[in-house]
């Protein structure tokens, strides 16, 4: 696997390396050791699917305050999508700011995610699936939200929501008085 680095610390695009031969090819979807390597989170608790039907569906943002805070591992599996993240660390040195990338299954790219960091993404292609492995179990008491298109970020996704859920929908704009308690 090949660990690039993004702007935001600790945020790291992971790509495979592939060996290949006249059967295919094959690569390291995880391994214990390299995410250690790179000082990552390896304790893998959960792995979750979601599957959406409809291009244009967001899902976000999403988060876990600790001590229930998860890294996670995002891949698409089936069609692709436009993931997002924002750093809301406020010791960090990019705390506030955002990076997007395109997952999809032709580029196998995925992205690792830290603790502190909100998360979403909107599906360009029907019948997308996204994959992530978890370091942390699903908390509901400690599950938080805010906009995905909270002004204070400035995240230009490439396509309007045709699909949301209320929730997501009537997320607020990010506030640290209420989203980091």
């Amino acid at each position: 696997m090949k660990f690039i680095e993004t702007p935001l610390k600790g945020a790291f695009v992971i790509e495979l390396e592939k060996r290949g031969d006249d059967r295919g090819w094959f690569a390291r979807f995880f391994c214990e050791r390299e995410y250690q390597q790179h000082g990552l989170n390896h304790k893998i608790v959960q792995v979750n699917t979601s599957a959406s039907k409809d291009k244009g569906t967001l899902r976000g943002m999403h988060y876990q305050l600790a001590p229930k805070a998860e890294d996670k591992i995002v891949r698409c599996l089936r069609g692709g999508l436009f993931d997002a993240i924002i750093d809301l660390r406020p010791g960090s040195a990019t705390y506030r700011q955002h990076f997007s990338i395109e997952l999809t299954a032709e580029n196998r790219t995925m992205l690792y995610v830290p603790q502190g960091f909100a998360h979403g993404f909107i599906t360009l292609e029907p019948d997308t699936e996204a994959f992530y492995l978890v370091t942390e179990y699903y908390a509901p008491e400690r599950e938080r939200g805010i906009r995905y298109n909270d002004p204070q970020f400035g995240i230009r996704w490439p396509l309007e929501p045709v699909v949301i859920s209320d929730k997501d929908r009537n997320q607020p704009d990010f506030n640290p008085e209420i989203h980091l308690r």
